[in-house]
């Protein structure tokens, strides 16, 4: 037993290690990582405006004119919450647009009926939560003078939600498609990660592993470029494939920040 855990320590501190050496970049990646579906969703709208038109009118039921109102303001509000998200400019807007653009998607494309785009969706708005938790509040001085007024840091709270959020993305492993025993063993390896990055206990070193394997399962699953001869197929796929890069840099950004004060981690520290 404690040869195990000798072993756990040194891996523990070699990955820390690792991670620190790049601790400057991570939060830089993590967002562009994170935007990166919304900047593909834009391009999409935009090279296939007229599909997109038909099909929200024809099958969701969108009057003539809405549809291009829901169009333009989802287009509006990736753009510009992915550049303010980037950039650091106004996280807060940011993360109201993006958080907007992607309940209003579910919604406007009935993405809640499939439980498997719903719950990728649901743990999209989990890493764009970690965005909150990057920027914790800051004293404020009321008037000139006075002593400044401390403002409740809330960004554990934004921490603990978003972590409880970006995991949900493995329960989709379990309600769609067939389960096999390769399936069902990375389904429980998946669920054992979430619940240690949730409580967070070793979570760093469980965002990790869990970064490691959504990466290898998107390339191996969802590798769009190779396919050429059927565009719905390949839009499909595409889509999938960015969703859960967004989902990959909540986690990476989940890296820089830490899981908050709600933690196992945290009041470890303490003691």
């Amino acid at each position: 037993m404690e040869t195990v855990q000798r072993i756990i320590y040194q891996c523990e501190r070699r990955i820390m290690y690792s991670m620190n050496r790049f601790q400057s970049f991570t939060p830089i990646v993590g967002r562009f990582l994170l935007v990166s579906a919304f900047l593909e969703d834009s391009l999409r709208i935009y090279t296939q405006w007229d599909q997109q038109l038909r099909y929200l009118e024809k099958y969701r039921g969108f009057y003539h004119g809405s549809n291009h109102i829901f169009l333009i303001l989802n287009l509006g509000l990736m753009l510009a919450g992915s550049f303010c998200a980037i950039t650091k400019i106004r996280i807060h807007l940011a993360v109201i647009g993006l958080f907007s653009a992607v309940v209003s998607q579910i919604f406007g494309y009935g993405l809640f009926m499939e439980w498997s785009f719903f719950l990728r969706n649901v743990s999209m708005l989990g890493g764009i939560l970690m965005l909150l938790s990057e920027s914790p509040s800051k004293p404020k001085a009321i008037f000139g003078g006075l002593p400044t007024v401390q403002e409740l840091d809330r960004s554990p709270y934004f921490a603990l939600f978003g972590r409880i959020l970006l995991v949900l993305l493995f329960g989709s492993f379990f309600l769609t498609g067939e389960m096999t025993t390769l399936k069902l063993i990375g389904s429980c390896v998946g669920l054992i990660m979430s619940l240690m990055v949730v409580i967070g206990f070793k979570a760093k070193c469980s965002a990790l592993m869990m970064i490691i394997f959504l990466m290898l399962f998107n390339v191996v699953m969802n590798n769009w470029w190779s396919i050429n001869k059927n565009p719905d197929a390949r839009n499909f796929v595409k889509y999938n494939f960015f969703q859960i890069m967004s989902i990959v840099g909540g986690l990476v950004l989940f890296l820089s920040t830490g899981p908050g004060g709600f933690s196992v981690d945290e009041k470890k520290k303490k003691y």
